[in-house]
C-alpha cells in the first residue's frame, strides 16, 4: 500500500527534483545573487530563532534561574538578522572568516597532535599532510574570500543539481510504478 502512495504522488517528487535543479544551476548561473539569497535565508532563521529565543527567556523567568541567558542568546540572533539583512556581504564574509579561522586553528593543532604521536602511528606524515591541507584552505578563503565564497556556492549548487537529477529520476520510476501496479490490479485473479 506505501508504494502505491508512493507511486500516486509522484509528481510531488518530480517537482521537487525540477526545483532542485533550476536551484543549482541559478547557483551557477547567478553566484552572487545565491549567495546573498543564503545569506538572507540565514539572517531570517537567525532573526526568527532571536525573536523565539527572547520570547521562551521571558516565559521561563520564573521558573529558571538564568533565564536572562537565553534573552541574551535570542538578541544575539536578533542582531546577527538584522546586520545579514543591512549587509548581506558583510555577513557572507563574515561567516567565510569563520570557517577559515576554524580551518587554521584546527589544522595547527592537528598538526601538533600529528606531532605528538608520529611515534605512535606509522605514516604520520599522512596525518600532517592533511592537517596542513586544513591550513592552506583557511589561508586561502582569508586571501580570496570572493573566490572562497563563491566556491562554497558551486559546491551548494553542484548539491541541488545532482540531488534534483537523482529525485526526479527517481520520480519517474516511481510514477512508472503507479501505471504498472495499476495494471496488475486491474488483472483478474
Amino acid at each position: 500500500m506505501m508504494a502505491a502512495d508512493l507511486a500516486r504522488s509522484w509528481c510531488l517528487l518530480a517537482l521537487r527534483g525540477v526545483v532542485g535543479i533550476l536551484f543549482g544551476i541559478g547557483a551557477f548561473v547567478w553566484p552572487r545573487a545565491t549567495l546573498t539569497a543564503l545569506v538572507i535565508i540565514f539572517g531570517a532563521d537567525a532573526l526568527v530563532d532571536g525573536v523565539f529565543a527572547v520570547g521562551a527567556g521571558i516565559g521561563m523567568s520564573r521558573l529558571v534561574d538564568r533565564w536572562w541567558l537565553l534573552i541574551l542568546e535570542g538578541l544575539a540572533g536578533i542582531i546577527l538578522g538584522v546586520l545579514s539583512f543591512v549587509s548581506p556581504v558583510i555577513t557572507a564574509l563574515v561567516l567565510l572568516s569563520c570557517i577559515a579561522a576554524w580551518a587554521i586553528i584546527t589544522g595547527a593543532f592537528e598538526i601538533a597532535a600529528a606531532l605528538r604521536l608520529r611515534t605512535l602511528i606509522a605514516n604520520e606524515w599522512l596525518l600532517i599532510v592533511s592537517d596542513i591541507v586544513s591550513l592552506l584552505f583557511g589561508t586561502l578563503l582569508i586571501v580570496f574570500p570572493e573566490s572562497g565564497a563563491l566556491s562554497v556556492v558551486w559546491l551548494i549548487g553542484s548539491y541541488a543539481l545532482l540531488f534534483g537529477i537523482l529525485t526526479l529520476v527517481r520520480s519517474f520510476r516511481l510514477g512508472g510504478m503507479r501505471n504498472t501496479s495499476g495494471r496488475q490490479a486491474a488483472r483478474p485473479a
